[in-house]
């Protein structure tokens, strides 16, 4: 599984002469110092996507951040739009890229080359176990339709934390009530639950909405992506993903801060920030797996 997820990583455009792949307990991106950004995953045994799609998301960071001027270190040139623009770069990359069809039709003989318990899986079928939607316990886990769900949970949690309507103490059952009321699920364990992530005990307050913004934010770069440089899914089938990166580099990396997150939206799609994209995207893409 590393070595699958380290060699699509670097053909996606993940420099790693200026980075590197480690485990870790959760997946983060850091960056060390200018041209030094570095990644980290956790592998399952018996689940495929947790590794691989988790060194896909934390390669979109890690790519936004090595296309930052360089030149302009320490000033705000120099540093992501937003943690919601952040977000909208990994989202891309893992989603609307390494689950596409076209993306597989380039890299599943190599996937079946690694893993022999593929021999005689179609690339149809594969596809459709790593879009499988189905409700999840673990936000990083979860397929990208019932993704924003977990992100609500911990919205409104967070909401009543820090307008005092609910104690730290009560956070593990008003966890439950929620997963069982969104999701149908409800964790067996604090690990399962509410001490699954890192952002709150880092001070992190605030940082969840940002996921469910930067999916917004993917979907509409994207489509204006594929306006500009037309159909990036054939190119990946070829297993060219320079256009797009380019794309992402020249009108968002390149940007640093010298646009608000609104302004850079309008800016590169020429409209403000719509959910349309995105329920068109996963609506037009699990109509086509399902066959609906």
């Amino acid at each position: 599984q590393q070595a699958l997820a380290r060699e699509v990583a670097l053909q996606l455009g993940y420099d790693f002469e200026g980075g590197r792949a480690d485990l870790s307990a959760h997946p983060f991106t850091v960056g060390i110092g200018p041209g030094d950004v570095r990644i980290t995953a956790r592998y399952s045994e018996d689940l495929f996507n947790e590794g691989f799609y988790a060194v896909i998301h934390e390669s979109g960071h890690a790519m936004y951040h090595q296309g930052l001027p360089v030149e302009y270190w320490g000033n705000p040139m120099c540093r992501p739009a937003s943690l919601g623009i952040n977000e909208s770069q990994s989202r891309m990359w893992e989603n609307m890229v390494a689950r596409s069809p076209q993306f597989w039709r380039h890299f599943y003989p190599r996937a079946q080359e690694r893993f022999s318990t593929l021999q005689g899986v179609s690339v149809d079928d594969f596809l459709l176990s790593v879009n499988k939607v189905a409700p999840n316990l673990i936000r990083v886990e979860a397929d990208e339709v019932t993704y924003n769900m977990h992100i609500l949970l911990r919205f409104e949690l967070e909401v009543a934390l820090t307008r005092g309507d609910l104690e730290v103490k009560d956070l593990p059952y008003a966890w439950n009530t929620k997963a069982q009321e969104y999701l149908g699920l409800t964790p067996p364990d604090y690990a399962h639950g509410v001490m699954q992530d890192v952002h709150w005990s880092s001070g992190h307050i605030g940082y969840f909405p940002t996921y469910t913004l930067g999916n917004l934010y993917a979907a509409q770069f994207f489509a204006a992506a594929e306006k500009e440089l037309g159909s990036v899914e054939e190119q990946f089938a070829l297993g060219d993903f320079t256009p797009l990166l380019g794309w992402l580099r020249e009108k968002i990396h390149s940007q640093g801060t010298r646009y608000r997150p609104p302004d850079l939206v309008r800016h590169v799609t020429g409209e403000d920030l719509t959910p349309k994209y995105l329920i068109d995207y996963l609506t037009r893409k699990y109509a086509a797996l399902y066959g609906m």
